[in-house]
Formats: structure tokens, C-alpha cells, sequence
């Protein structure tokens, strides 16, 4: 009697972990699809992949301008802040060009470097904007971005997907299905090992 409840015991057991192993599995399956289709995409399409050295030439704060509306984006996410325009020095090609923040900056207002997000308080935005205008006087040279191929001719401070940040994204999903497979792997393995010992 108790070895039949032991056995039954052990069964549940080797039945919760095989659906947990499956379940880290699927989940797993979910994230690299889930990553697939929106981190990849913008990372394969940026074109400003080799890192460089840029030297300050000027950043100027010009009036304020309307952060253009995006397709699909309602009007009141319209707001205006003051337009800051960063040239640099391209080490690469000795090219005068204009700084962006980021990819995402230029899509939203090729015009401007930086493009804050909508923030109720006007003068916290001016503050945040002199701040980068004066860090950039500061630090006259620092590390960016441009386009090897020549498709576009200014520059990024930095990727918003760099390849590190790609492989960090990829690194749980690939621990949780190698941590599903191994209880899978386990729990085959001790049926097995029941099976043998039952037949022995």
C-alpha cells in the first residue's frame, strides 16, 4: 500500500515538472517571438553601426519649435520646446555634420538633436535641454555613431538596440528554455531509471 502512494506520489511529481519543463519552454518560444518582432526589426535597420569619435564644432539652442505629430498620434501630443542643434566634427571623414540623440530622434524632428518627451512643466524641459547644450560644451569630443555605407550623412550619439543590449534581451529567454529542456531531460531520465529498476 505505502508503494503504491509512493509511486503515485512520484508520478504527480514527474507530471508538475514535465508541464513546468513545457511551460518554460513555451514561455521561452513566446519571448523570442515577442523579441523577433519588435527589438530585431529596429536593430537591423538602423544604418549607423561604426562607432567613431566626433568633436564638438557648436550647440546652439534656437527658438522653440512644435515636436512634429506622428502618424496615427493625437494633437495634443504636439508641444513646443526649445530646438537644440548639435554640429560635430566626423573623425572618420572630417565631415561637418548634426548630432541626434538617437534613431527615434530623427524620425521625430530631423531639425532638432534631441526631442524631449511631453512634459507638463516648460521651464523643467529648457532646464534639461541647457543642461545637454552645456554637457556637450564640456566633453568636446565623445564617442558616436554614423554610416559606414553613406546613406545618411549625420550622426547618433548613441543606438537605441545596441548589440549588447540585443544579446541581454536574447539572454533570459535562452536561460529559461535551457532550464525547461534540462527538467524535461531530468524527468525522462528518471522515468527511465523507474522503468529499468521496475523491470530489474
Amino acid at each position: 500500500m505505502l508503494g503504491k502512494k509512493l509511486v503515485t506520489a512520484q508520478k504527480r511529481g514527474e507530471t508538475r515538472a514535465l508541464c513546468l519543463g513545457l511551460g518554460m519552454v513555451a514561455c521561452s518560444m513566446m519571448m523570442y517571438f515577442f523579441i523577433g518582432i519588435t527589438i530585431v526589426p529596429f536593430y537591423t535597420k538602423s544604418v549607423w553601426t561604426t562607432e567613431t569619435v566626433c568633436k564638438l564644432l557648436k550647440a546652439n539652442i534656437k527658438d522653440k519649435v512644435f515636436c512634429p505629430n506622428s502618424e496615427g498620434s493625437e494633437d495634443e501630443e504636439i508641444f513646443p520646446y526649445p530646438c537644440l542643434q548639435v554640429w560635430v566634427n566626423l573623425t572618420a571623414s572630417g565631415q561637418e555634420v548634426m548630432l541626434y540623440q538617437t534613431e527615434d530622434t530623427l524620425e521625430r524632428n530631423p531639425k532638432c538633436s534631441y526631442v524631449p518627451d511631453k512634459l507638463e512643466n516648460s521651464k523643467e524641459v529648457k532646464a534639461r535641454i541647457e543642461t545637454i547644450a552645456s554637457n556637450f560644451k564640456k566633453y568636446q569630443t565623445f564617442p558616436c555613431f554614423y554610416d559606414p555605407g553613406g546613406t545618411q550623412t549625420n550622426v547618433i550619439l548613441s543606438r537605441l538596440y545596441p548589440s549588447k543590449g540585443l544579446l541581454f534581451a536574447f539572454l533570459w529567454p535562452t536561460l529559461m528554455f535551457t532550464g525547461g529542456c534540462l527538467i524535461i531531460v531530468l524527468v525522462k531520465i528518471s522515468q527511465y531509471v523507474s522503468v529499468l529498476s521496475a523491470w530489474q
